[in-house]
């Protein structure tokens, strides 16, 4: 499966990236549909399942992104593949022998979260060493039709499946697709070059900790695109599990038209990773990270009037469609707009401590929200959510300081050779090569 133009070993890469996304997709919202369908869990159990697992999560991966920044990356990303399947395979062993509990995926959303952030470091550390500097952008355009040519596909494939087989089949699916995974890193082959440093310490130093989180705050760019990226996805994210219990429960959705509603609007995203490359060669990076920050906005808002049957079914989709559209289009920019802004001696902190702060940030207003929709109703946090994402375009920087803001850092070849500054993209939020976040958790 080499890709034309990036060599065979990315094209090991992408045939990774491809199966754990699918597998990924496949599991689509998979830990809510067991909790409603089979714990008989609500609106607060399922939120608390989403916040806990991201919060603690993130507290267990925070020394990772020091301890990976001087080792090499193929064994850390080959480790936490093999750990997610580990722990995904546990959740439908336990249901066949009658003991799975809200406990137990509780620890397996725990021990997922903080691989898919010490996977997301490693690998964007590792795939600056196999694309050119001049070929990210057409990477990271591959991994994002990836994503959403899997998501296209999986939701109907795993709602379909959860109708014939029950609803922990597709966790079993995703287990394989991240053991696939570590397989088609492996086959990459070749020798990844030690990174360098004297001295560096054999365990993280406190100060090491928030080297990454250091870096972000201090520079003029990144710092508002930390703010906007982290709250926008929080908030989305957030009502995640409030939208699965309302169209699961009071709306009557069958759990394959919930799949199919989230599934045909990413067709959207398919387009929006096709206009990425073309927008930037014509209007430049910094007008479309802006233009597609705020536009991706816009459109959740208008999940508070879905309603029961067909028209219901359909605005979910037209208001999916136009955020996936959207969304395509930032992640890809704003992920190589990031590296190429970040060291490489700093990639895996920067990348560590913005997945950590991001999935903290996603537990915490999952929570709330929750909490929220306990209280005041689901369809209400629905609309509280959608209003305040309609202000986090005021947090994007400036058209000045992003058409300003030069390139920092060197980057290295496939052979380990400095090049000229570059970063790799990673598509977007925790969305890296050769593996996605796992839905549903």
């Amino acid at each position: 499966m080499a890709s034309r133009g990036l060599g065979r070993r990315f094209g090991w890469l992408w045939a990774a990236y491809g199966v754990s996304t699918f597998g990924s997709w496949l599991a689509f919202d998979a830990f809510p549909m067991i909790a409603v369908l089979v714990l008989h869990a609500g609106s607060a159990e399922v939120s608390l399942l989403a916040a806990v697992g991201l919060a603690v999560g993130a507290v267990v991966a925070v020394p990772l992104g020091p301890w990976m920044e001087f080792r090499r990356k193929r064994p850390v990303m080959i480790a936490t593949d093999l750990v997610r399947c580990a722990a995904l395979l546990s959740v439908p062993v336990a249901f066949a022998f009658g003991g799975l509990g809200f406990a137990q995926l509780l620890v397996v959303s725990v021990v997922v979260a903080a691989a898919d952030i010490a996977f997301g470091a490693a690998s964007g550390a590792y795939l600056k060493t196999l694309v050119a500097p001049e070929d990210l952008l057409a990477a990271n355009g591959r991994f994002e039709s990836t994503t959403w040519t899997s998501s296209v596909l999986g939701p109907p494939a795993g709602g379909a499946a959860i109708g014939l087989f029950g609803p922990v089949v597709t966790v079993g699916a995703d287990a394989v697709s991240f053991l696939l995974s570590a397989a088609g890193i492996r086959a990459i082959g070749g020798r990844e070059p030690r990174p360098g440093r004297a001295a560096a310490p054999a365990r993280p130093r406190a100060g090491d900790l928030l080297q990454g989180w250091r870096f972000i705050l201090s520079h003029p760019v990144l710092r508002p695109l930390f703010f906007n990226t982290v709250l926008n996805n929080g908030l989305i994210m957030a009502v995640s599990p409030l939208l699965a219990v309302l169209m699961l429960g009071p709306l009557g959705f069958a759990p394959w038209q919930y799949g199919l509603a989230f599934a045909v609007p990413c067709l959207g995203g398919l387009v929006g990773s096709r206009l990425a490359r073309p927008l930037v060669a014509r209007f430049g990076q910094g007008r479309v990270l802006r233009a597609a920050g705020v536009l991706r906005a816009c459109w959740p808002v208008g999940l508070v009037l879905v309603r029961p049957g067909v028209p219901g079914l359909a605005l979910v989709m037209a208001v999916e469609l136009m955020l996936i559209t959207c969304c395509a289009v930032f992640n890809p920019v704003f992920a190589t707009y990031r590296l190429e802004r970040t060291p490489p001696d700093r990639v895996a902190r920067v990348l560590s401590a913005w997945s950590v702060t991001g999935k903290a940030t996603v537990a915490a207003l999952t929570a709330l929200w929750g909490l929220l929709g306990a209280l005041a109703g689901p369809r209400t946090a629905i609309g509280v959510a959608g209003l305040l994402l309609l202000a986090t375009p005021l947090l994007l920087p400036g058209r000045r300081e992003l058409a300003s803001e030069p390139a920092s850092g060197r980057a290295s070849n496939a052979s380990g050779q400095p090049t000229e500054a570059s970063g790799r993209p990673t598509g977007g939020e925790g969305n890296t090569a050769g593996g996605a976040p796992v839905a549903g958790i």
